[in-house]
């Protein structure tokens, strides 16, 4: 193992920060459950909580617990992919037909247009076309429909041939639009090319070297590790509004798309060896930071531009209950992990989404300011 990977822990006590936790706990009045949040930057770390850890009880969230990190997954496959490549044994703009021939995708689709959402593929959970007409996806997507298959095992071929059932979007590379059929199919290209499992390969080139023992891939396991928070869906059924605990699913329905479980000191460990070039060589962490004009999203990365001509670097994931946080200044040398968990409150998706949009912006503003005015050059 490479010690080199290691970050040094801080286990000291971090600067009071009183601004960090008047904003948490304003998270929590807005009706979100609790909320578990760690800073690192050139004060040192700061780390707090705010809220509770389960609907009912005193208990605060644990600082140190365990949460579903969601899409957040995806910067974790995409970084897998790229150090195949860095390896050799994965082409980035070779056809992604060449490793998975049994789906018979178009030629025109390249393993980047995978981890950037430019291959035009329908995504299996569903779309939302700009008209704003819907069209379901082949897994169950709300409500009591997805209540009543909460624990059920999905296979990772079982969702793309989901998505290759319905017409695409657009013609590959003319486009983008985010969907979660791209890195179900990066998932087993990594198992195709690497003779292993998904999970497997994460442990070797990516969980293993770093030491980040507290992040799981779960596959078709409902469970989380302890300590962690509870997560609670409020939705509508017949009319009635309905509260139910979603802490423990299956997450196969996301796969390699969204189904991992960390925390927010792992996350940080990870986004920060990703972003100061400990996992990538500099020229694959320069393509994963080349944002889409249309988005501004990389390969498994969103490139945000701060209002005053700074960037940060962030992917943040939620599903039903669950919402997770992870920025980061282009060196990795300030970064902002965390979990928030929803209540009881009776919002519909619109909602959630925009209270959800509300507090990254707030937390962003607090902990970066301007960002970085000047991506620092990775190191090999």
């Amino acid at each position: 193992m490479d010690e080199s990977l290691h970050t040094v822990r801080n286990t000291a006590a971090g600067p009071d920060r009183p601004e960090l936790q008047s904003a948490i706990q304003e998270i929590v009045d807005s009706g979100f459950a609790g909320v578990q949040l760690r800073v690192h930057d050139e004060r040192g770390e700061w780390v707090g909580n705010a809220g509770v850890r389960q609907l009912g009880e005193a208990d605060k969230p644990p600082t140190d617990g365990h949460f579903r990190v969601g899409s957040v997954t995806k910067t974790f496959t995409a970084t897998l992919v790229l150090q195949l490549v860095a390896e050799g044994k994965v082409g980035l703009d070779t056809p992604a037909d060449d490793y998975l021939p049994e789906f018979g995708l178009a030629r025109q689709i390249t393993v980047r247009m995978l981890l950037q959402h430019t291959s035009g593929l329908f995504n299996f959970t569903g779309e939302v076309y700009d008209d704003g007409t819907v069209v379901p996806g082949g897994v169950p997507g709300i409500g009591k429909e997805w209540m009543d298959n909460q624990f059920r095992t999905y296979q990772p071929e079982e969702l793309v041939r989901m998505a290759l059932s319905k017409p695409a979007r657009f013609e590959p590379g003319t486009d983008w639009s985010y969907s979660n059929t791209n890195y179900v199919l990066a998932r087993l290209l990594i198992e195709k090319v690497a003779g292993r499992s998904y999970a497997e390969e994460m442990q070797r080139l990516i969980l293993g070297p770093l030491g980040l023992t507290g992040t799981v891939v779960p596959g078709a396991s409902p469970e989380i590790p302890d300590p962690h928070a509870h997560g609670y869906y409020a939705y509508e059924d017949a009319g009635q509004w309905k509260v139910a605990d979603t802490t423990d699913f299956n997450p196969s329905w996301i796969s390699a798309a969204g189904d991992m479980i960390s925390t927010s000191q792992d996350l940080h460990t990870f986004f920060s060896a990703l972003m100061s070039g400990k996992l990538l060589p500099a020229p694959l962490l320069a393509e994963m930071r080349t944002p889409h004009p249309k988005v501004g999203y990389g390969l498994g990365v969103f490139v945000e531009e701060t209002a005053d001509g700074g960037t940060i670097l962030q992917h943040n994931g939620g599903f039903w209950g669950w919402a997770a946080l992870m920025y980061s200044t282009p060196d990795g040398g300030r970064t902002l992990t965390g979990s928030l968990t929803m209540g009881d409150a009776e919002l519909d998706l619109a909602a959630m989404a925009g209270m959800f949009e509300n507090v990254k912006q707030k937390l962003v503003q607090e902990v970066f300011g301007g960002g970085q005015t000047e991506p620092a050059q990775p190191t090999d």
